[in-house]
């Protein structure tokens, strides 16, 4: 019999040691941008949609606002993203690409076939293998929150 509790058998640890490649890969493409992965993944969410608020960066990107706020921060500082009160609504509070940030768009556009092509995989193998981690995360997500005790 094959002993389950052996690490090479465990699901965790594959996604795990992947998500640390993936990482390092994306960290020496990003390099030459000036961000890290977090705030490459900040700035992916505002070029599809700026002026995002806190709360929705946040769900978008699965983060709580004590992990956001930071990235924020860091990436004002660069000076990329700037906040802006809703005109509309004082209390609202947008955050917004600024020039260098749109401009930072069109040095990344890049990344992905870049780091595509660094994984040996095809495009139809890495499609499949992101649905497949989508579904994943969703059944995840689902049997968590559908648990009385929330399996914390």
């Amino acid at each position: 019999m094959t002993d389950p509790l052996t690490l090479d058998r465990q699901l965790c640890f594959a996604l795990y040691s992947a998500s640390r490649a993936m990482t390092a890969t994306y960290r020496s493409l990003l390099e030459k941008l000036g961000v890290t992965y977090p705030q490459y993944l900040v700035l992916l969410v505002l070029w599809e949609r700026d002026g995002r608020g806190v709360r929705d960066i946040c769900d978008a990107l699965n983060l709580d606002t004590g992990t956001l706020s930071p990235l924020l921060k860091r990436l004002e500082s660069l000076g990329l993203v700037e906040r802006r009160r809703d005109s509309a609504d004082e209390r609202r509070v947008g955050i917004h690409l600024t020039e260098a940030g749109n401009q930072l768009r069109h040095s990344a556009v890049g990344i992905p076939a870049a780091l595509a092509g660094s994984t040996g995989m095809d495009v139809d193998e890495l499609v499949a293998l992101r649905d497949t981690l989508s579904r994943l995360t969703e059944s995840l997500h689902q049997y968590t929150a559908t648990d009385p005790l929330k399996r914390k």
